[in-house]
């Protein structure tokens, strides 16, 4: 069995559409417009067989229609979300087959950013596993709360935290360097921020993605995985001004303080 390739496809001002394939077969996540990924599909001799989507806004789902006429393959998508097409809805404990990869990948409810965002995680033959977060997490940071609240993301993100440390994080957007940004802020001391500064800041510099990350970086770099962890607590009572007493209070802080950033 060939290997699978991860491909970030640049789209819109700052999203990835990304395109698993192996051999001949590939799958698209959240594509957000139809026409970069039917030029790399011709270009690259591959068949299109799911398109999976992670929630209904349109720079993840903008594509999804005219590549299902394209090409034919069905849509996966969130089961409580409206979305312009979709033929299997998903919610957690679901998963999606993919007898072309020889792999599955599950389904986790993460609502937060949107109220019925859905994530899919699993280990293709011979790779890392990966995680398709959407907009839920992001490299340093994580989604806005559009439709839900500091505790629905908090709890979101903490099953992304239970999955293993080698996931490569999928995020949907180039937001790394304003998150880190951000995060330095929180953390100044963090010697892992300092070094991912440098390491992001050189690779787009030379015009390539920060992405995929991975969750074992997350964990010790991102500060919406570290809400419990004693220095980002304190940034975010100084931030504050006051004391904040829970977990969820320190999240819904420093959701506020990246918002304001």
């Amino acid at each position: 069995m060939v290997n699978s390739q991860l491909i970030p496809l640049p789209a819109l001002s700052d999203n990835y559409i990304w395109l698993l394939h192996s051999g001949s077969d590939a799958i698209v996540v959240d594509p957000g417009e139809a026409s970069g990924v039917a030029r790399y599909l011709d270009e690259h001799g591959l068949a299109l067989r799911a398109i999976l989507l992670t929630h209904h806004h349109g720079d993840h789902v903008g594509g999804a229609k005219a590549l299902h006429e394209h090409t034919g393959a069905p849509v996966y998508g969130p089961r409580n979300e409206s979305l312009p097409i979709c033929h299997h809805r998903l919610s957690e404990g679901d998963t999606v087959q993919l007898p072309d990869f020889n792999f599955e990948l599950s389904v986790l409810d993460v609502p937060g950013h949107t109220a019925g965002h859905i994530a899919f995680h699993g280990r293709p033959n011979g790779s890392a596993p990966l995680l398709f977060c959407g907009d839920t997490l992001f490299a340093a940071g994580c989604g806005r709360l559009f439709e839900g609240t500091a505790q629905q993301m908090l709890q979101s993100l903490k099953k992304f935290s239970a999955l293993p440390g080698d996931t490569l994080v999928c995020c949907a957007h180039e937001y790394t360097l304003s998150n880190l940004r951000w995060a330095l802020a929180v953390e100044p001391e963090n010697a892992v921020l300092q070094q991912r500064w440098e390491t992001a800041t050189r690779l787009r510099e030379e015009g390539r993605p920060t992405l995929p990350s991975s969750l074992s970086l997350e964990i010790e770099s991102n500060p919406f995985l570290r809400s419990a962890v004693s220095s980002v607590v304190q940034s975010a009572e100084r931030y504050a001004g006051r004391t904040l007493p829970t977990e969820v209070d320190v999240f819904a802080c420093l959701r506020e303080w990246k918002n304001n950033f």
